[in-house]
């Protein structure tokens, strides 16, 4: 696995239980190597110090805050969704509205499940570049036929290519979303924006109006997938709270009772060479920790949608999202 693919499947592909996961085993064999190869012995540091003692103290401390914070915050971004009557029906009307302008631009209002719509956007986009190609097959300008037949060549690839992932997806689950971040819709509104603009006094009316069809879907594309991921994130943030809340129960049950039951001379012997204290101690410390690794494995997935993300429109501001399916240049 190249490291690009690994920094991808850690910030966002990766299922967000193993990343924690890995997190709390890699603490883990540090401070188990830390432990074993450290300068001084291990058990005469606990003897002689209350290092581990005043360890766990703030372990305890950290993790009755963190959550407090967390389901506070939590509660504070959730209580937007709250509002009076009017707010709530202003927010129907907008809905209402979007459809409606759907059916005038499109001819439908389209499916009602988030994975069937984003599909149907696609599949429009897919038809309107085909018919688009079709026309332009016809112009004497053979750099402009060159162009497009490039850029609906790679979009109707894409298309199939998101289709295909989005058939299997359920709204709420990450698959989903990815696979529509993949379909960079903003290159192709720009690449539609440009070549209309470049070779506007070779295209027809026709031509001129399949351009402007095709735009439509696209714009329409744009903002149905930053509500999906509006929704999204509200989702996530509450299996956050709720992620966190259920690792934090036993991670503060293990650190208590480590702070209380756990002295120099306990668990004598070793295992594989190290002293047993060294792993009993190290594991406490790691599991007690686990509540911060699942917060940031979920918060490392939405900070890098939300970068990802971050514009809307015919703008490009990752390399990534670039195509090279037209000669701007040319």
């Amino acid at each position: 696995m190249s490291e690009n693919r690994l920094r991808y499947w850690i910030l966002m592909d990766g299922d967000r239980w193993l990343v924690a996961a890995g997190l709390t085993v890699g603490l883990f064999v540090v401070l188990v190597l830390g432990g074993a190869f450290g300068p001084s012995s291990f058990r005469t540091v606990m003897g002689s110090t209350n290092q581990v003692a005043i360890t766990f103290q703030a372990l305890v401390a950290s993790l009755i805050t963190g959550v407090t914070l967390v389901v506070t915050i939590g509660q504070l971004v959730l209580s937007q969704e709250l509002g009076s009557l009017d707010k709530q029906r202003e927010r129907m009307s907008g809905a209402v509205a979007f459809r409606r302008d759907l059916d005038d631009s499109l001819g439908s209002v389209g499916p009602p499940d988030p994975a069937a719509f984003l599909q149907w956007l696609i599949e429009t986009s897919k038809q309107r570049a085909e018919a688009l190609g079709e026309l332009v097959e016809a112009n004497r300008d053979d750099e402009l036929c060159e162009q497009t037949t490039r850029f609906v060549e790679e979009l109707v690839a894409n298309a199939d290519e998101v289709e295909q992932r989005l058939s299997d997806t359920q709204f709420g689950e990450f698959e989903l979303l990815r696979a529509a971040m993949d379909y960079n819709y903003s290159w192709k509104i720009y690449g539609v924006l440009w070549l209309r603009s470049e070779y506007d006094d070779e295209l027809s009316d026709d031509e001129r109006e399949s351009f402007e069809a095709l735009l439509d879907v696209l714009t329409f594309f744009g903002p149905t997938r930053e509500y999906f991921k509006s929704v999204y994130f509200q989702w996530e943030l509450v299996r956050l709270i709720r992620a966190v809340l259920y690792t934090a129960i036993p991670a503060l049950a293990i650190a208590v009772a480590t702070l209380l039951f756990l002295a120099p001379s306990s668990f004598p012997g070793s295992i594989f060479g190290v002293a047993t204290i060294i792993w009993v101690v190290s594991a406490a410390v790691a599991l007690s920790v686990v509540p911060f690794f699942v917060l940031t494995s979920i918060v490392l997935r939405v900070a890098t949608i939300a970068k990802r993300t971050s514009a809307i429109g015919p703008f490009i501001l990752h390399e990534s999202d670039r195509g090279d399916d037209i000669d701007v240049e040319g």
